[in-house]
């Protein structure tokens, strides 16, 4: 059975993916918890059922997206990075740093990547970097790069 699921779940995948499960695990944990919906359709009438949980998580998903992205407007992150003179860095920033840093001083779990740098940051200062959250949806971070 193909189960669309509406929750992270630990075993099976994140939310919105969809799984392939046995039957019995889908009847007798998935659906009761409400981590999932059915997927496929088995009769006729089953696919506006199938259609109407497609794009309420899809809906869902969006909604995430649009939140998280106003979110990230008001959020900055500080990066140490090692400078030599003339507050030329050694080295640059990557977006797993970013991400790091985002997780540890403001608690978002970023997907390294999902941030998008045009260039390296190589100097002290600070820019603003994309996060492409949703296919429809792009956040923007402030970073700030600092003296170690």
């Amino acid at each position: 059975m193909e189960i669309i699921l509406l929750e992270d779940v630990k075993s099976l995948g994140k939310k919105g993916d969809i799984v392939k499960v046995s039957d019995g695990y889908a009847r007798n944990y998935v659906l009761p918890k409400k981590l999932g919906v059915e997927a496929n359709a088995q009769h006729k009438n089953d696919l506006k059922l199938q259609k109407a949980n497609a794009d309420k998580v899809a809906a869902q998903q969006l909604a995430a997206a649009q939140d998280l992205a106003k979110l990230l407007e008001t959020k900055e992150v500080s990066v140490k990075i090692k400078s030599g003179e003339g507050g030329r860095a050694f080295g640059s920033v990557s977006s797993k740093e970013i991400a790091q840093a985002a997780k540890d001083q403001c608690g978002l779990e970023l997907d390294k990547k999902k941030i998008q740098l045009p260039e390296p940051l190589k100097a002290l200062g600070a820019y603003e970097v994309s996060i492409k959250l949703h296919p429809k949806v792009t956040g923007k971070l402030k970073v700030k790069v600092i003296e170690e």
